[in-house]
């Protein structure tokens, strides 16, 4: 069983983080009031890919993983989460289910802010909200990136892409994309090299999924395409 000690200090760990260091003390009481400790074994799973994040966590002691893992059993590990560090605050304001899973790599204890205590905190303010949300958007499309590019084959991200740059209601119809970044450009977006990603729109094309002119990539059955 993890160690635990017989008392924890809450709201004096939450006081020396750094996110929480330029708080006033209700503030603090009213953050610790909506914190609870979690204790894991080495090896147990904190939480899954696709569980919905009802606040974040801090690591008292211990490390954390984050990880994802193929539909083929390949494991990619995002980052590893160490004491004083967080996890889930992104997917937390994104009101987003969690697109890695989480376990303990050592005997660990974590404290949990829940969500309802953080928003309050933040308030009314729309704009703080948004600028917030945004920055978390932005951490989030990259993990899905990273995964992106460990986990799936240069034609699946290609494929992914094209999918994501369709216009809105395009589901059942010819559709067309517009490649203005450069295929060079998209290359490196994708982690591939300029060869290896004409290669695969060529391969696409011969197979009927896409029609290539130039720039312009015209998908006949959008259906057909996400089937790959």
């Amino acid at each position: 069983m993890p160690r635990r000690p017989p008392q924890i200090k809450t709201r004096a760990f939450l006081a020396n983080l750094p996110m929480f260091s330029e708080m006033g003390s209700a503030e603090l009481d009213r953050i610790a009031a909506a914190t609870v400790p979690l204790y894991f074994d080495k090896g147990q799973s904190i939480v899954q890919c696709g569980d919905p994040c009802s606040g974040f966590h801090l690591v008292v002691y211990g490390q954390v993983k984050l990880a994802f893992t193929s539909p083929q059993g390949v494991e990619k590990v995002v980052e590893i989460i160490r004491p004083g560090q967080s996890f889930g605050e992104a997917l937390m304001l994104l009101d987003k289910p969690y697109v890695v899973f989480a376990q303990a790599l050592d005997d660990t204890m974590l404290l949990h802010v829940a969500k309802h205590a953080v928003l309050e905190e933040l308030g009314p303010n729309p704009f703080g909200r948004r600028m917030l949300a945004g920055l978390a958007m932005r951490l989030h499309g990259l993990v899905r990136d990273v995964e992106a590019y460990t986990l799936r084959s240069g034609q699946e991200r290609i494929i992914g892409y094209l999918l994501a740059e369709l216009p809105e209601g395009a589901a059942n119809e010819p559709a067309e994309v517009l490649l203005t970044p450069g295929k060079s450009v998209l290359a490196s977006r994708l982690n591939m090299t300029p060869e290896h990603f004409s290669r695969i729109l060529h391969e696409l094309a011969a197979r009927g999924l896409i029609e290539v002119s130039g720039r312009s990539i015209r998908v006949p059955d959008v259906a057909r395409l996400r089937r790959g």
